[in-house]
Parts: C-alpha cells; sequence; structure tokens
C-alpha cells in the first residue's frame, strides 16, 4: 500500500451558501494537517458536489477551487438527491484517488475524525465507518426514532452500521466494488456492508448545524426510512403474507362461529361489529396494496435503468 495514499473528501452540498464559507476551511485546515504529517499525498483533495443547488452554492465553490488547488467540483445538472449526489462524488473520486471520505457540508461530523479515518485505512481497512457515539445536538425524538430506525433494519435482516450514516472512508478497492452496484434507488448506507471488504469503525460526538438549515424535515426523513428498508429487504412482503393468513384464519373462526349461531338461533343483528371488521381489512389490504405497490415502483424504475445522475461542470474544466 501507498504510505502516501491520494486522499479525496468528497461533500455533497444542497443549498449550503450560509454555512459552506464556515466548513470549507476546517476541511481544508484538516487536509493540509494530514498532508503535513506526511500521512496523505499532496495531491489530495476535497471535493464538493452541488447537487442542483437554488443559491449561490456553486459560484462559492467555483471562488474557492480557484483560490485553492485543494478545493475541486462538480455540479450535477440538476436536483437528484443527497444519496445520488454523494455517489456522483466517489464515482469522480474513484478515477483519482486511493481513499475517498465522505461527509456533510453542515459541520455536524467531527472533521478531526478524517485522521483517525486514514490511520485505520493505513492499518489495512478498506472501509472505516464514522459511528455517533453520543447523539447531544439531536432531540429526543430524533434519537429514539434513529435507533429505532436501526433496530427494525436489522430485524428485517439488513446488514447495517448502528448509528452510522454516511461518514465513510472507502479504498479505491470498496469504491470499485460499490461501482459494480447498479441500483437506482439508492441507499448507500446498506450498500456499503454489501461490498464485504476488512472494515473498522472510529466513534466520534455529533455536534449542531454550525449554519442554515437542514434538509432533512421528518417527511423527508419517512422517506429515505421507508426507501432504506424497501432496497434492503423483501420481508415486509412476507409480513403481509403472514398477517393474511392470521386474518383469514380468525374470518374462518367468524364465519363459523356465525354459522353455529344462526342454526341455534342465538344470531343477534351486529351492524357494528360488521362495519368493524370491514373497516379492519379494508384498512390491510390498503396497507398490504400499498407496500407492494412500493416494490413494484422500484422495479419500474430499475428496469428503466435512467442514469442516477449526470454532470453538468466540473471546476478543474474551466481551468
Amino acid at each position: 500500500m501507498n504510505t502516501q495514499p491520494n486522499l479525496w473528501i468528497v461533500i455533497p452540498c444542497y443549498n449550503e451558501q450560509e454555512v459552506l464559507p464556515l466548513t470549507a476551511p476546517l476541511f481544508l485546515k484538516e487536509l493540509t494537517q494530514l498532508i503535513g504529517t506526511g500521512k496523505i499525498s499532496s495531491a489530495s483533495k476535497i471535493c464538493f458536489v452541488n447537487d442542483g443547488s437554488t443559491d449561490k452554492t456553486w459560484e462559492i465553490i467555483t471562488a474557492l477551487a480557484q483560490e485553492y488547488e485543494q478545493y475541486e467540483g462538480i455540479s450535477l445538472s440538476r436536483n437528484q438527491g443527497q444519496q445520488h449526489a454523494l455517489l456522483a462524488g466517489l464515482m469522480e473520486a474513484r478515477k483519482h484517488c486511493d481513499a475517498c471520505i465522505s461527509a456533510d457540508c453542515d459541520g455536524q461530523d467531527d472533521i478531526h475524525t478524517i485522521s483517525r479515518m486514514v490511520t485505520e485505512y493505513l492499518a489495512g481497512y478498506d472501509v472505516v465507518y464514522g459511528v455517533h457515539s453520543k447523539r447531544e445536538a439531536d432531540t429526543v425524538f430524533k434519537r429514539m426514532t434513529a435507533e429505532g430506525y436501526y433496530k427494525v433494519l436489522a430485524a428485517l435482516g439488513a446488514d447495517i452500521v448502528l448509528n452510522h450514516a454516511d461518514y465513510r472512508l472507502l479504498s479505491v478497492r470498496a469504491l470499485d466494488g460499490l461501482a459494480e452496484f447498479n441500483e437506482v434507488n439508492l441507499f448507500l448506507r446498506g450498500l456499503v456492508p454489501l461490498i464485504g471488504y476488512k472494515s473498522t469503525t472510529v466513534t466520534y460526538e455529533r455536534s449542531k448545524r454550525m449554519a442554515g438549515e437542514g434538509h432533512y424535515p421528518l417527511a423527508k426523513m419517512l422517506m429515505l426510512a421507508f426507501d432504506g428498508i424497501t432496497s434492503l429487504s423483501t420481508k415486509p412482503i412476507h409480513f403481509i403474507v403472514v398477517l393474511g393468513m392470521v386474518f383469514s384464519l380468525m374470518g374462518l373462526i367468524g364465519s363459523i362461529w356465525a354459522i353455529v349461531s344462526m342454526c341455534i338461533d342465538y344470531a343477534i343483528p351486529g351492524w357494528v361489529s360488521i362495519i368493524c371488521f370491514i373497516c379492519l381489512f379494508g384498512g390491510l389490504q390498503l396497507m398490504a396494496l400499498g407496500v407492494i405497490g412500493e416494490y413494484i415502483g422500484k422495479i419500474y424504475l430499475e428496469v428503466k435503468s435512467r442514469p442516477r445522475f449526470i454532470i453538468s461542470e466540473r471546476t478543474w474544466d474551466n481551468l
């Protein structure tokens, strides 16, 4: 292994004009220190991925790239979502680097953890996961739902790293492995463990966002969570089958009870119970159709094989 690997730090950005001027110098400082200690090559870069921002994010990225040679940037043709923007950056970095670290732009992930990730990489690990040791910056509701979500994914059979988001190091070999996955419906924190190379974790404390507002409200987080479940496991469909069998058995027992009651002249007009059963079974049927429809929708998107991202500009193209 090269004792001075070429490291790229990939940072997806969407409408980050407020926080980017604050965090970009911190990433540069960390990169410069790593170069100074001889851990990484002087050709290492910080690559920002503009995910179709509507503010001045791309202008800031291009200005940074013109002022400092360590900064690079790519811009997607339209907003594709954080997962696709991150993949675009990783695949771009794959062409140039020996190892790549993905991180958020908001400064919530401890930037000093990058040095520890590089140390683990130099020790022979292809994948290094950044794991939250504490979530003090998050609300109680968010901590409980996040931890519960990871447990649900594990129960459904997904190979997931507890309390890990998208802060990780990947060797170029691991990036090559990730490139073999062609899913349109991306959930990278579930795909990366499937690569299978030697991995480890480093823990860090998650901080508050340095500036601006987060781009993952509750509705978006729920959509990402459901995408993660349906992308990694078919157990929800199995659960529906079992639930259907249980309620079919209950319906059979109810039918037998109704026939026996009629035969012994014990039949009582029970419109309330009928309405309750109709509502219950109607709701279950709609839920089952919705879950199955979600899987069919994913099949539809995968079969069309649309491009997962289109890069419209690169800062180095303008030099």
